[in-house]
């Protein structure tokens, strides 16, 4: 499929204010225990980072509206569609992480708005996840293996933003922090691993064989039919060579996991870890923009059959 780059940035900016979000809570937990103690400072300045990467990625979204000022219309669909959810979801996250930072700022409760938080930061990461993962004809998005790679690389974006936070507003978190994010892209690495190694593994259930009822066992294409470019042959395929897609992939790894944990181990042992944690992200975050490019590249329709080459 055509990766979307309103698509790519919106689900990583948002996934990165869930997961900054989510280790924000659980510092709120801890402190509302009595586990620690930190002031409100470093909550309010996290609650903003996290509303601006939300605003930035729902800004990058309008891109793909066909025409944004019908963008109400998503929300119609609210029963039957993810996508739908997911619009209603993010401004009500948004406005919570607003009123969350604002209690802070007040010195007013605010656990019952850290766990509303939490819960709409996981809806979300879920609603994002299953609007692929519910595209049955796309047998490489069609597994709970999709979702579950959104919310692990969100949350280990997250936890790198937070941990950079930490070395700047909040050392008492510090450690933990790393960790959290060392745990967590580790973890990403190992599912989106699996699910790369999965989608190049599948067999196709149809072939030009089966398509046109011909047993031959070499049919070369020699037109589409069509002598200039259509619907199907922009939105269907990347375009991209193989090489390209192979060298998007190993950028992918190599900034989106490789890259950030070095860094992250730099950090733990560091006397000025803050430089090495802002790096952290910004190079998880281009890597992760081309793992985003890469799963949808990933996507094959049985219409690229007819479409996708020519002998």
């Amino acid at each position: 499929m055509r990766p979307p780059y309103s698509m790519i940035f919106f689900t990583t900016l948002a996934g990165a204010a869930q997961g900054l979000f989510l280790a924000l809570f659980a510092a709120d937990v801890a402190v509302a225990t009595g586990a620690l103690d930190l002031s409100a400072y470093p909550f309010m300045v996290g609650a903003a980072m996290v509303l601006v990467l939300s605003a930035a990625g729902l800004v990058a979204a309008v891109f793909h509206l066909g025409r944004p000022l019908r963008a109400w219309r998503s929300m119609a669909m609210w029963r039957t569609s993810w996508l739908s959810r997911e619009v209603i979801l993010l401004p009500i996250f948004m406005a919570t992480v607003f009123a969350w930072g604002l209690a802070h700022a007040l010195q007013w409760p605010t656990w019952g708005l850290g766990l509303l938080g939490a819960v709409l930061a996981l809806g979300l990461y879920l609603c994002t996840g299953m609007i692929y993962a519910a595209v049955h004809a796309i047998r490489q998005w069609a597994h709970p293996v999709t979702p579950l790679n959104y919310l692990v690389l969100g949350l280990a974006s997250g936890f790198v933003l937070a941990a950079a936070l930490a070395a700047w507003a909040a050392p008492e978190l510090l450690k933990v922090y790393v960790q959290a994010a060392l745990l967590t892209t580790l973890l990403g690495a190992a599912t989106r691993g699996w699910a790369l190694w999965r989608n190049l593994s599948l067999v196709p259930k149809t072939t030009l064989q089966t398509a046109i009822g011909v047993r031959h066992p070499k049919i070369q294409q020699k037109s589409q039919g069509l002598m200039g470019g259509s619907f199907n042959t922009r939105e269907f395929f990347h375009g991209r060579t193989p090489q390209a897609v192979r060298s998007i992939r190993w950028a992918a790894g190599l900034l989106g996991f490789v890259v950030p944990v070095a860094l992250l181990l730099l950090a733990a042992v560091s006397a000025a870890p803050l430089v090495w944690l802002v790096l952290a992200f910004l190079l998880q975050y281009v890597g992760l923009l081309a793992e985003r490019w890469s799963f949808f590249a990933e996507g094959q329709h049985t219409q690229n059959l007819y479409y996708q080459t020519v002998g």
